[in-house]
């Protein structure tokens, strides 16, 4: 959850990236680590695996002042997608304030990001948590590729609850569609903190940017 550090003005919220193996998640950590300024952004760590890689850093924003009186600090994560490092995804996922599904496009990859959604939403239920209850994000990665399943499949598969949310076509690589994803995941947690906390909203929420923007 949130932490606010009333001495340092400061409150700092956790983003997690989860999705199936090499879908794109440490791709977009990694394209936004090297775009934040360096004194704005923390050291990027990684726990790596045999098999796959635990990402972290944390930033102050580019440009907000959603909060008043308050600076924002986002902590991003990515969760290792092999499902035999199911414990580390649910420490990962503790006090979590916002998520992004990276979804992989390509056809053949469909299974293991149904897998994976299921797989998300069991493990927030084992502590007690609702997916539906907290600000979340779809990214469709890979879109440059040639054997990919239409928007329209992957909202089908994905997005098909009676409340849909807000869907990205990226390609990660590129950079394409990371600064937009991180950008509304952002401001979906923060309204939700001021709506919990009943706190005063600063600056225009639309217009708030907390990453780069997009070529």
């Amino acid at each position: 959850m949130s932490f606010v550090n009333f001495s340092k003005k400061e409150i700092s919220f956790k983003i997690v990236y989860y999705g199936a193996p090499l879908c794109g998640k440490t791709t977009n950590l990694e394209q936004v680590h090297a775009s934040v300024p360096e004194g704005a952004r923390g050291p990027m760590t990684m726990l790596s695996t045999r098999q796959d890689r635990t990402l972290y850093f944390d930033f102050l924003p580019l440009e907000t002042d959603v909060i008043k009186g308050f600076i924002s600090r986002f902590q991003l994560y990515t969760v290792p997608g092999q499902a035999i490092y199911n414990l580390t995804r649910r420490l990962v996922l503790n006090d979590v304030d916002g998520m992004v599904f990276v979804c992989d496009s390509q056809f053949d990859q469909m299974e293991n990001n149904v897998e994976s959604f299921k797989n998300l939403e069991e493990n927030l239920g084992m502590d007690g948590r609702d997916l539906t209850e907290m600000p979340y994000v779809l990214q469709y990665n890979k879109r440059d590729l040639t054997e990919i399943a239409p928007t329209h499949y992957l909202d089908f598969m994905l997005n098909n609850r009676e409340t849909r949310v807000e869907t990205f076509d990226a390609v990660a690589l590129k950079g394409e569609g990371v600064h937009e994803t991180l950008n509304t995941i952002a401001k979906l947690v923060m309204a939700k903190f001021i709506k919990d906390h009943n706190m005063e909203m600063g600056s225009a929420l639309k217009t708030t940017q907390v990453a780069g923007k997009d070529a």
